[in-house]
């Protein structure tokens, strides 16, 4: 353990403990049986474990554990690829309704964050939560100038407590990666680190300001769609000031019935508004549940509003999590749709790989068969009756199998749009995603076989090779030249090697000491007992345990296998 670590440690004892009894509770902590926690969590089992499944234990401890491990859980059930298609589920099922803070509490935190008293900042605030979540709660408040906002106010503490709890799922995660075997494979301290670091942008404000003006900007000349606006000069790291939006919810269908909406109306230009963030702007919302989408019949004109069906705008709420398309990843999708359109396996196959982490032994021949397998399957559904989201489940299906792994922009991205398609599903079962993204697809290919494009690529490709030019000859004489004085080195660099050198040194001490001492057994050398030499039984008794001490060593480090 490094000695920084300690401070951590003892800040954290208390809630690792619990931590690690929730956890041996659910029958969820084994590769923890050697701290006493787990054996107190063991004893205080709950009774209804042995009816549960897995994923359904997993879940309700994480709903016991609090808001970072259900923030954790919800972030793990956009990556199936890691965790399966079944606990993504079950994570998906993840809510965090947290109790409101006293309204106490709430205004000195809004004093505090915006420096003015809560009389002098708005015209009127409502200290009862309108709604509270595991980070933040509501309020509703009007500004001075009449303006209606709703105010979001972080919860008090929790920014502390978040990041203590983030400090344990690390070390749990280093833990579980060097005792199991079976979690290892889940890469549990590379999904940590992603996890934290966006955990750690959730909680400031400052970055949903940002997104929301991004939003409004891209989509300023859009009379069908809006985004809050927020108020910069009364938001802060840990408040935030927006526009109020006074509509119903999309997942409320009665009421949009009531209303006269159409329903496939909005399926399809809630679709098509992600579709142009993702496709058209490289910068999405990242959460595309119905609670997040709002019907704004107010927007509507008045002869709108006088029709059977009225058109009304739809709001886009909770800026907070978003997703981002590089050049890079926006030209992996265009080879892969190109790939897609023409069948072939291999380009997809190689994009595949070529975006992801492949393990050691990755078998390309193999995921290629796969995915020619997969392609077979859907080659005879129109582009109308296309299943867009089992076709995205199979595609994680064969990522996971090859234990390929995903970047988290990619695994969001193939998130986003299945979630898209379930709640356009929600208003309208006969609404096909497939067909609302074929033109983008024809645009891309468009764009990728464009005479511009082909210039871009063959002007990269020159750039990358006059570099390389100019850098081969001068790296070439320089060479030449050391080889020439004598003078030329070879370094290398060897990591994580002591520990196998001092395994390997050890074990041929132990070999040593053993075929030693059994000399001295059979040559019965004194002073012996009962016939047995004493020396001889001495050393090959302690020649045993250092045996077994380096077998243990060897298992725990999980290269048992490999040796």
């Amino acid at each position: 353990m490094e000695w920084i670590e300690v401070p951590q440690l003892i800040r954290n004892a208390d809630r690792f403990r619990e931590v690690v009894t929730i956890m041996a509770k659910h029958g969820l902590a084994d590769w923890m049986s050697g701290n006493p926690a787990y054996w107190i969590g063991r004893i205080r089992g709950a009774p209804e474990v042995e009816s549960m499944s897995t994923g359904e234990r997993i879940r309700v401890a994480m709903t016991e554990l609090g808001t970072t491990f259900i923030k954790l859980g919800q972030v793990l059930s956009t990556r199936p690829d890691l965790v399966g298609p079944d606990l993504a589920n079950e994570f998906a099922k993840l809510r965090a309704n947290a109790p409101s803070d006293p309204p106490d509490v709430v205004v000195a935190m809004i004093e505090t964050e915006l420096g003015a008293g809560i009389d002098d900042l708005f015209l009127k605030f409502d200290r009862e939560a309108m709604a509270s979540a595991s980070i933040g709660q509501v309020h509703r408040a009007t500004l001075a100038g009449g303006e209606e906002v709703v105010v979001k106010v972080q919860h008090a503490g929790i920014e502390r407590r978040i990041v203590n709890d983030l400090e344990i799922l690390v070390k749990l995660a280093e833990i579980a990666e060097e005792q199991s075997s079976l979690l290892r494979q889940y890469r549990p301290v590379q999904t940590m680190k992603e996890f934290q670091r966006t955990l750690m942008r959730e909680l400031d404000f400052h970055r949903e300001l940002r997104n929301m003006n991004q939003f409004r900007k891209n989509f300023a000349d859009a009379n069908d769609v809006r985004f809050a606006k927020p108020y910069a000069e009364y938001s802060s790291r840990r408040v935030l000031t927006m526009e109020r939006f006074e509509g119903v919810s999309v997942s409320d269908k009665a009421a949009m019935e009531t209303l006269g909406v159409d329903l496939n109306e909005v399926a399809h230009r809630g679709a098509t508004v992600f579709l142009d963030m993702i496709f058209r702007d490289g910068f999405y919302h990242a959460d595309p549940h119905p609670g997040n989408l709002m019907i704004l019949p107010d927007s509507a004109s008045a002869q709108e509003q006088s029709a059977h069906a009225i058109k009304p705008a739809i709001g886009l709420l909770d800026c907070g999590m978003i997703g981002r398309i590089d050049d890079e990843l926006r030209e992996d999708l265009e080879v892969a749709l190109v790939a897609a359109v023409g069948r072939d396996a291999k380009a997809i196959a190689e994009v595949v790989s070529r975006l992801g982490q492949v393990p050691g032994d990755f078998d390309e021949p193999a995921l290629v068969a796969d995915v020619a397998d997969m392609i077979d399957e859907y080659s005879d559904q129109t582009i109308r009756d296309f299943n867009l989201s089992a076709c995205l489940r199979d595609v994680v299906d064969i990522i996971r199998q090859h234990h390929v792994y995903l970047p988290a922009k990619v695994a969001m991205l193939l998130k986003v749009l299945g979630m898209l398609e379930g709640t356009a599903h929600q208003l309208n079962p006969d609404f096909s995603l497939a067909e609302l993204i074929e033109p983008y697809g024809e645009g891309a290919m468009r764009r990728r076989f464009s005479p511009r494009q082909l210039y871009g690529r063959m002007k990269s490709r020159w750039d990358d090779w006059d570099r390389l030019m100019k850098l081969v000859p001068k790296d070439v004489a320089e060479i030449l030249h050391s080889l020439k004085q004598g003078s030329f080195d070879v370094h290398l660099q060897h990591r994580r090697l002591e520990p196998i050198v001092n395994r390997l040194v050890m074990g041929i001490l132990t070999a040593a000491l053993f075929v030693g001492s059994s000399a001295l057994w059979s040559n019965q050398v004194s002073p012996t007992l009962f016939g047995v030499s004493v020396p001889g039984l001495f050393g090959c008794g302690t020649a045993t345990l250092m045996g077994l001490r380096i077998a243990i060593s060897i298992r725990r480090s999980g290269r048992a296998e490999n040796t």
